[in-house]
């Protein structure tokens, strides 16, 4: 087991999560807060993803700064319901990750190895998983 897939959450609907069950794939681990409007405006590239690589690719969004109200209602209104989120209201797993602001993805290969970590644009991004699931 990748070091970097050893955590467990809570998902927005208080359900336990084990990160565990994404290995063997690659990852996009998406750090995003419900009032970041960089983070409300890459969710269509999010949505997009998660329907066209499904089976090839894991998503999952963490989120942070920010109570579960408002995490409810950022997914709902973006429509990013298909994407597993946990509420990180703690900020647990953005230490983990080293995260210190949103919107900041940390891209895990199938081995789960970093390989990026940082803001991406919409390009950047479908460019890289499509290289990852290639």
């Amino acid at each position: 087991m990748p070091a970097s897939l050893k955590f467990t959450g809570t998902t927005l609907d208080g359900k336990a999560f084990d990160a565990a069950t994404m290995a063997g794939k690659p990852t996009i681990l998406w750090f995003w807060a419900p009032w970041c409007a960089t983070c409300a405006s890459e969710a269509m590239s999010i949505a997009d993803l998660q329907e066209e690589y499904a089976g090839k690719l894991n998503i999952l969004g963490i989120a942070g700064m920010g109570n579960n109200k408002d995490m409810h209602e950022f997914v709902s209104d973006l429509e990013v319901g298909a994407v597993p989120h946990l509420d990180d209201e703690p900020g647990k797993l953005w230490k983990k990750f080293g995260i210190k602001e949103q919107s900041t993805y940390v891209i895990l290969d199938k081995a789960g190895k970093v390989v990026v970590t940082g803001y991406l644009d919409d390009l950047q991004l479908t460019t890289k998983v499509k290289s990852l699931v290639a």
